[in-house]
């Protein structure tokens, strides 16, 4: 779906595809145990085989949404390097760090140019309608965080709005598109949807612990990241409230490293990376009643199916990278 005509704008379009870059497979993943946990049984007869068809087709539409979703996220990693001037990702040369910021914002279009044609292609109106509103949330949540006033930055609601914007809204959309396309109730949908918005949640507040906590070879960005860019996240915020005169050290800025080691020092008096812990485990266990609450269903695939989505909620709060 990422060839392209031009060599360059292939090469380009292809890299993050190409590199079997670790993580690049989280979201496609839960989307396909999404299709697979929300199986739509049908009454089977032992010549029927117009159902097998149709499940097959059924399938392969859900796989295109996971297609959809791993091309809009990728198209907006390359725009957020070329919007944070980032020379690496994950531990390889990012890809405006290669071949320039020009080249990087084109295979970013034309990524989702391509999953916009994929999108058509489905013929499903709430389905197109869910998938804009997720790039438009993209781009209010990359807005919202490079044009804060300084309550806002300091404010958890506007953090967590920001942080569903661009972290959750893709993955809740996306798993509400694999339940809509499966003719799923709008209850059910609702759950799926629940789940992708609780355990995005969940990444992101403990991304924002290993920012702190992680080391730079296993998190492939340097640590501190977000502070030495002036983005303030959850343990700030958390350490903030025990300690107000932080606000201080905050407004001021952090282009001085002795600012970033006055707030660290008040981070690590406070419990500002246990409760954002806390928080990241209470949208994961959110996550987890959304796939106990499906409607019943013995089929043995599907019950693996969510186990598996389950065991995820738990994988993303624990995981060290």
């Amino acid at each position: 779906m990422v060839v392209a005509e031009v060599p360059k704008l292939a090469s380009a379009a292809e890299y993050f595809f190409k590199m079997g870059v670790e993580g690049k497979r989280f979201r496609p993943t839960v989307l396909l145990l999404m299709a697979t946990a929300l199986d739509v049984q049908m009454p089977r007869h032992p010549a029927d085989a117009a159902i097998d068809t149709l499940s097959t087709e059924l399938r392969s539409r859900q796989q295109c949404i996971a297609e959809i979703t791993e091309m809009i996220h990728v198209a907006s990693l390359l725009h957020d390097d070329v919007l944070d001037d980032a020379d690496t990702r994950r531990g390889i040369g990012s890809l405006n760090f290669v071949m320039g910021n020009k080249l990087a914002v084109l295979a970013g279009d034309f990524l989702l140019s391509r999953a916009c044609v994929a999108l058509a292609s489905l013929k499903n109106t709430e389905v197109v309608s869910l998938l804009a509103k997720v790039v438009e949330h993209l781009v209010t949540g990359e807005t919202m965080q490079m044009t804060t006033t300084s309550d806002q930055r300091c404010n958890m609601e506007y953090y967590m709005q920001k942080t569903y914007y661009k972290t959750a809204s893709l993955i809740s959309n996306s798993c509400k598109a694999i339940a809509l396309l499966a003719g799923q109730t709008a209850e059910v949908s609702i759950l799926a949807y629940e789940y992708g918005k609780n355990l995005g949640l969940a990444y992101q507040l403990i991304d924002d612990v290993l920012d702190f906590t992680g080391t730079s070879t296993s998190l492939g960005k340097g640590s501190l990241s977000d502070i030495r860019h002036g983005i303030i996240t959850a343990p700030i915020l958390f350490a903030m409230e025990e300690f107000p005169e932080l606000r201080t050290v905050v407004n001021e800025g952090f282009d001085s490293s002795a600012n970033v080691d006055r707030a660290l020092e008040y981070l690590g008096k406070s419990r500002g990376i246990q409760r954002t812990r806390e928080l990241a485990a209470k949208h994961a266990s959110l996550a987890s009643a959304a796939i106990d609450s499906f409607p019943e269903n013995n089929d043995e695939n599907v019950q693996r199916s969510r186990r598996a989505l389950v065991e995820l909620t738990h994988r993303v709060i624990t995981r060290t990278k």
